[in-house]
């Protein structure tokens, strides 16, 4: 019977442990933590995005970092597979705009009484409150001590440690200096779906506004296109948060700080098409304040910005405005430029972006390429992709790819 130790009782580590002992191997799971899967309970805003019930093939449109190494773990375990896993241990779900999938009863403590409940069926030896402190390997045997000074010895073991956003849930990069230790290379970390510090001096003015249906655009300083994502925002006191937002972080972590962010407010119009409303706005308030002759076009905390970002003078008549400064105040309306600061800590990111470098990694069974017996799974290794149920379906995936070839 082989001996098994699996580091890290989140999602990949569970669904690993599990797949393992009901191979027939003698499985130990080490969490740090008084429960398992305590990031799990953060997620979706406490709901828990388990998955996203698109097609696989759709899936690698929403990975953002080395797609290709997912093949095998995708397709292997999908998420219909996922779900009736979860069926099985008692979790009923439903799926919501976008196909994100959450339980029915909204509540993110269900999906882990289910995984409880895995856990339990397959006679995984769980060990809550033991940090594992060092791992040494040893004529293929892997030696591992814990914060208590005990020692354990395993023929094989997964470590499952997560990456270090949210470090308060326990994501505390122990995985990468394990993996480090072993021999390990890893691809520097960045924050990933995370809010954007901007610098402006009108913030405070825009504070809390919500805008819909933007555009909003990333490109180096040299004027290549990185990425453009159209849909919510928000702005806060620090800079700008939302939906596109966070998806725009994962693709510009990889350029900083060669970066330059732009919002068009009016991406359905052409700048010719955008002149010609303007136009008709003039006219309906010709005897107006250009800052009052916008109020049909922009929210009303953007103006100012608009137009100091245009040079025009805010208590300009409308009649009095030269094509010159149109043509400024439509290039701000469709490409205001926010001074990128920095993507917000990686502490507050929803996943880690960078980890343990696939090509060190077999991709069909998840085990290491330099250590035999070592295997991988989950946010440690360098993948990540968008919000929608992705990044959790991935760490299932790769669990079980991992705990079906051990």
């Amino acid at each position: 019977m082989t001996k098994v130790g699996v580091i890290g009782a989140g999602p990949s580590g569970i669904i690993a442990s599990c797949i393992a002992a009901n191979r027939g191997h003698e499985v130990t799971l080490f969490e740090k933590n008084n429960m398992i899967g305590k990031k799990l309970l953060i997620t979706g805003k406490g709901r828990c995005n388990i998955t996203n019930s698109s097609s696989i093939d759709e899936f690698f449109d929403n990975i953002v970092t080395n797609p290709q190494f997912l093949y095998s773990a995708l397709y292997t375990f999908t998420n219909d597979m996922l779900l009736d896993l979860l069926k099985e241990y008692g979790l009923e779900v439903k799926i919501e705009r976008g196909n994100r999938v959450f339980p029915v009863s909204d509540k993110s403590i269900d999906v882990s009484k289910a995984l409880e409940r895995y856990l339990l069926k397959s006679k995984v030896k769980l060990l809550l409150k033991t940090k594992v402190t060092d791992i040494y390997y040893d004529e293929s045997k892997f030696k591992i001590e814990n914060d208590n000074n005990e020692k354990y010895i395993f023929d094989k073991i997964i470590i499952t440690t997560g990456g270090v956003s949210y470090p308060a849930t326990g994501s505390t990069g122990d995985g990468y200096k394990f993996a480090k230790k072993l021999g390990h290379t890893i691809v520097s970390l960045k924050p990933s779906l995370v809010p954007i510090e901007i610098k402006s001096n009108y913030l405070d003015q825009v504070r809390g506004l919500s805008l819909k249906n933007v555009e909003l655009i990333a490109k180096t300083r040299e004027g290549k296109l990185i990425h453009k994502e159209f849909g919510e925002m928000i702005f806060t006191h620090f800079g700008i948060s939302g939906p596109i937002v966070l998806t725009m972080s994962n693709y510009i972590n990889k350029y900083i700080p060669n970066v330059n962010l732009f919002i068009d407010f009016k991406p359905a119009l052409t700048d010719d098409k955008l002149e010609l409303r303007i136009l008709r706005d003039f006219e309906k308030y010709k005897n107006k304040d250009i800052k009052n002759a916008l109020v049909d076009l922009l929210p009303k905390n953007m103006i100012d910005w608009i137009i100091n970002n245009s040079s025009i003078d805010p208590n300009k008549k409308v009649n009095q405005i030269t094509k010159s400064e149109r043509k400024k105040l439509i290039n701000s309306i469709k490409r205001l430029n926010l001074e990128f600061v920095r993507l917000r800590p990686i502490e507050e990111a929803i996943v880690t972006s960078g980890g343990i470098k696939v090509d060190e990694i077999n991709p069909s069974t998840m085990e290491s390429k330099i250590v035999p017996g070592l295997y991988f799974a989950g946010e440690i290794i360098d993948i990540d992709a968008l919000t929608g149920g992705y990044n959790l379906q991935i760490a299932f995936s790769t669990g079980y790819l991992a705990g079906i070839n051990i």
